[in-house]
């Protein structure tokens, strides 16, 4: 196995869907840390939908490139939920299941109505359970995803003090004097950004679980929102690396792979957080 690892490791594609999903795995885990303690553990979920239904879209147009399209939407529909949702008559999460089933059903009605593919069950099942996609990566998506990574890690490291702020009380950020409305509108399209990339890596029901596992298996093992926030960083990252592995030599599904591992890592966190009595460090 070990030698059929080192075959696969020198094929450009195999390094290049590793760094991917390494990239893709830590941006995910450091934002899903801050989702999940917002309560917004389901919008990876949501903007996954809506940049389905984007896509159908740009596939109907035949657009070479449909992230141009894709991305806009769901930066906005991300910002519509993180700054207005609690503000509205209709709240976050009635705003959130809403906008995820509705972009969902609208997306597969255009693929069905509009299409010309011989083979659109097996494209909207690739779109929503993730493919091979990522081991067809060319040099221009590995650059773009690594530029667009490095953004967000830049980001959330610069602004770290203020994430951490408006994570925990963002009414005593905002008395402080904090502009934590800018901040949420920088974290909505970070996080918009990261989905729309990470939907090629697990597809668009999957996201969530890459964003919320991490974060999860961490807060069984730390208290410290920095010590969570590594720690998820670690276990995302090393859950990705393992899943595609297992992908490449077993055959399986990149996508659900990678979920199940991340499972997998939970439930060890979970049995060590009842063996240790909860005593987290």
């Amino acid at each position: 196995m070990i030698d059929q690892l080192i075959m696969y490791l020198q094929h450009s594609f195999v390094v290049y869907a590793l760094i991917v999903g390494v990239l893709i795995a830590l941006c995910s885990a450091l934002l899903g840390v801050t989702l999940v303690l917002k309560r917004f553990s389901f919008i990876g979920d949501g903007l996954s939908h809506v940049a389905f239904g984007a896509m159908a879209i740009a596939s109907v147009l035949k657009m070479t490139n449909q992230m141009i399209l894709t991305l806009p939407i769901t930066i906005l529909c991300a910002v519509l939920l993180l700054r207005t949702g609690q503000k509205t008559r209709v709240k976050g999460d009635a705003a959130l299941a809403m906008i995820s089933v509705g972009a969902l059903a609208f997306g597969y009605m255009i693929l069905n109505v509009f299409s010309t593919s011989s083979n659109l069950s097996g494209d909207v099942c690739s779109t929503l359970f993730g493919s091979t996609s990522i081991l067809t990566l060319t040099k221009l998506d590995v650059a773009m995803c690594i530029i667009l990574s490095l953004i967000v890690i830049l980001l959330f490291v610069l602004m770290y003090h203020k994430i951490f702020a408006v994570t925990f009380d963002e009414d005593f950020a905002r008395a402080g004097g904090m502009r934590t409305d800018m901040y949420n509108l920088i974290l909505a399209v970070v996080i918009a950004v990261v989905i729309v990339v990470a939907m090629s890596l697990v597809g668009a029901l999957l996201i969530s679980a890459l964003v919320v596992f991490p974060a999860l298996s961490a807060m069984r093992l730390f208290r410290s929102f920095r010590g969570v926030t590594i720690c998820s960083a670690i276990i995302s990252v090393a859950c990705a690396l393992l899943g595609i592995i297992i992908s490449i030599l077993a055959g399986t599904p990149v996508g659900s792979t990678i979920v199940a591992v991340d499972a997998a890592a939970f439930g060890l966190c979970c049995a060590y957080d009842r063996i240790s009595g909860g005593s987290r460090i």
